[in-house]
């Protein structure tokens, strides 16, 4: 019989997420809650993007929420909240935190339009920045300050995604790329919904990338010294996103037809690289 643990391993190692690499790294104990965390995440995640029917991805979220619930009330039963648990209150993991990340999932039944980039923001701070804020105590914050620098850099790896599966959610009928951003740069939905390349659709895509690689400077830039070292995982993923952002950005943003992605051996070696050398 397969344990919890063993549950959420093989959930965040099956995959394949640059995600996993940096837990590598941490002590037992963290990577432990980290493994178990982003397997929540994973769950709630596959309800959208693998249940067709809208009205029961809703059912299956609002049983995540009652499982949440009753979880913090001392009665977790699904193999992720029971991995998850005895790790909530050593890494100050709240039960409003999975709440959010939860209904940021529900938005995506609900939304698959965002008219302007703060639209789009809110989305973000409940799929990417919550989810980094929770890292970051997991990975042993000591500065306040180090939750701004968890938001920004979850809100620029939210943008990496959303631009490098452009193509994937098209499919799906969604479009993240805001609204008066497509307007501005003269990209109708049907062009990208119909996975259609042009010179328009790439100057957009720069216009995302840029902002994106603001993002990850402005992240940087706010991590408090004292935290560096704690926050070595966070910086693993940076790298590694970072590094896929400039692949996608060299490729001339090909990616309405493939999903463009750096190989295991590449995260792993991005990954020892920031944790031996503290290089990005």
């Amino acid at each position: 019989m397969t344990t919890p643990q063993q549950y959420v391993q093989d959930k965040a190692a099956a995959s394949g997420s640059s995600f996993y690499y940096a837990f590598l790294f941490l002590p037992k104990d963290r990577r432990a809650a980290i493994t178990a965390f982003y397997a929540f995440c994973r769950e709630v995640d596959d309800v959208v993007d693998e249940v067709m029917d809208p009205g029961v991805a809703a059912t299956k979220l609002a049983w995540w929420q009652s499982e949440v619930r009753k979880s913090f009330a001392g009665q977790p039963s699904h193999p992720v909240m029971l991995a998850l648990m005895p790790h909530a209150s050593t890494f100050s993991i709240q039960a409003e935190h999975l709440l959010a990340v939860i209904e940021g999932c529900q938005m995506d039944l609900d939304q698959t339009r965002y008219l302007d980039f703060p639209g789009l923001q809110r989305y973000c701070h409940l799929v990417a920045g919550i989810v980094g804020e929770v890292a970051a105590n997991i990975f042993g914050q000591t500065s306040a300050q180090t939750t701004q620098y968890a938001h920004k850099l979850g809100l620029a790896f939210q943008l990496t995604n959303i631009i490098r599966d452009v193509g994937e959610d098209a499919m799906r009928g969604r479009i993240y790329l805001p609204v008066n951003e497509l307007q501005q740069f003269d990209v109708k939905a049907h062009e990208v919904l119909n996975r259609k390349y042009s010179d328009r659709f790439e100057a957009l895509m720069r216009f995302q990338a840029q902002r994106a690689h603001q993002l990850y400077d402005e992240a940087l830039a706010l991590l408090p010294k004292a935290d560096y070292r704690a926050q070595k995982p966070g910086l693993m993923m940076a790298s590694i996103y970072r590094t896929l952002l400039r692949e996608i950005e060299q490729d001339k943003f090909q990616v309405l037809h493939q999903r463009v992605s750096l190989t295991p051996l590449r995260k792993l070696w991005l990954a020892w690289r920031m944790q031996a050398l503290g290089r990005m």
